[in-house]
């Protein structure tokens, strides 16, 4: 149970969608039937574990000998707040439609700073952390974290805030660059360019794009960046002087929306790509000239479900990085199956081969605790998104 106050409650409900919770409890009992193989994530340094250290008695905390508590550290004020609050909301549905009684999930609101949200939780004798969302809030995290032996499973995507006890679940550009990429491969095209904005992201992206278009046996003949204050008018007349077979607009659907119709005048007519920033923008399909493109993301069926079942709970519509608190706790209760009350997290449970599955389906942590996901290649039009490319069944 969760408790009262700051605290969002974590706790149990009757789910009355019996076939969801089937489908989901399934999920949850067994491993992802997934196939073995190599992993692609580069390994990193290994250093010794930390010692964990016993929980402390706690003021606002009831005593605990047969759960395990948990702290779920997410934005409940400030201006993530509303993404903040879908993932603590999911947490509460993922317990209720598990009928878990093995953990105490608390909530900790990150709003006025992740440190000291994170030594509350640390002091209150939590064993795991999921969470924080951003990868500054991670970096603030991790080290209190590791100093008590305490693991943390963060909803971000940033590689860079990974650590030896941080694991990453958050979706990774590079991933659905890279899975996209590959699809428009197998369909012979062997030209691409690149539409990517300045800054992280776009680095990101475009290291990914050449870096698998060449391992696939394309090339990228040209690569365009812009400042998003600047606009794009002239990175996109520079990159239709090229000829290319596909296009990645590695950016919001909101800025291929304007960028599409430029390439588009000007002659350009190769297959529009983009990441999976677009999965979270449904209006794309209305979108005429968006009709066609591809992106990969996660598959969006089960998300669906998860849609519904928060509308009726919640009364309104979640965002979609709530698939994440919710299948962070479907991980915490399936490892909780091997997990002692009063030992520390078994952190070696996260390093399955055979993967975890959830909403947002199959996954396993590399070895550089970056989430690695099954994919699917989405394809926009006038009639919805249509699924081109079904995840992989193995990774």
């Amino acid at each position: 149970m969760a408790d009262p106050g700051h605290r969002a409650q974590i706790g149990g409900r009757r789910n009355r969608a019996a076939t969801f919770l089937a489908l989901l409890v399934a999920m949850l009992l067994g491993a992802c039937t997934t196939t073995g193989g190599p992993r692609r994530s580069a390994p990193v340094p290994t250093k010794a574990p930390p010692t964990a250290t016993a929980p402390s008695k706690q003021e606002g905390l009831p005593e605990d000998k047969e759960r395990h508590r948990v702290a779920l550290l997410v934005p409940l004020t400030g201006p993530n707040a509303g993404v903040g609050q879908s993932i603590a909301n999911a947490a509460v549905l993922a317990l209720a439609d598990t009928k878990d009684r093995s953990l105490r999930v608390t909530t900790y609101d990150t709003g006025p700073g992740a440190g000291p949200a994170a030594a509350k939780a640390l002091a209150e004798g939590n064993a795991l952390i999921l969470g924080p969302l951003l990868g500054d809030d991670v970096r603030a995290v991790s080290g209190p974290a590791a100093a008590r032996g305490v693991p943390v499973v963060s909803f971000s995507n940033d590689i860079a805030a990974s650590a030896d006890n941080v694991w990453l679940l958050g979706f990774q550009p590079a991933q659905s660059i890279e899975r996209v990429v590959r699809f428009a491969r197998s369909k012979g095209m062997t030209r691409f360019a690149g539409l990517v904005p300045q800054g992280a992201y776009g680095r990101t992206a475009s290291g990914t794009l050449i870096r698998v278009a060449e391992a696939a046996g394309g090339s990228v003949v040209t690569m365009q960046s812009y400042d998003r204050s600047a606009g794009i008018t002239a990175a996109v007349a520079a990159l239709a002087k090229q000829k290319f077979d596909a296009v990645l607009i590695a950016d919001s659907g909101r800025i291929a929306v304007l960028a599409v119709p430029l390439l588009r005048k000007q002659g350009a007519t190769g297959q529009v790509m983009g990441t999976e920033l677009w999965n979270a923008e449904p209006g794309l399909n209305a979108v005429a000239a968006m009709s066609g493109a591809w992106f990969a993301s996660v598959d969006d069926r089960m998300f669906g479900q998860l849609q519904t079942r928060y509308r009726a709970r919640y009364g309104k519509t979640p965002y979609r990085l709530a698939s994440l608190g919710y299948d962070a706790v479907l991980l915490a209760v399936r490892i909780a199956r091997d997990w002692k009350p009063g030992a520390a997290f078994p952190t070696d449970r996260l390093s399955d081969e055979g993967g975890f599955a959830g909403v947002d389906g199959a996954f396993r942590f590399g070895a550089n605790h970056v989430a690695e996901r099954s994919l699917a290649v989405h394809q926009l039009g006038a009639g919805g998104r249509t699924v081109v490319s079904a995840p992989p069944t193995g990774f």
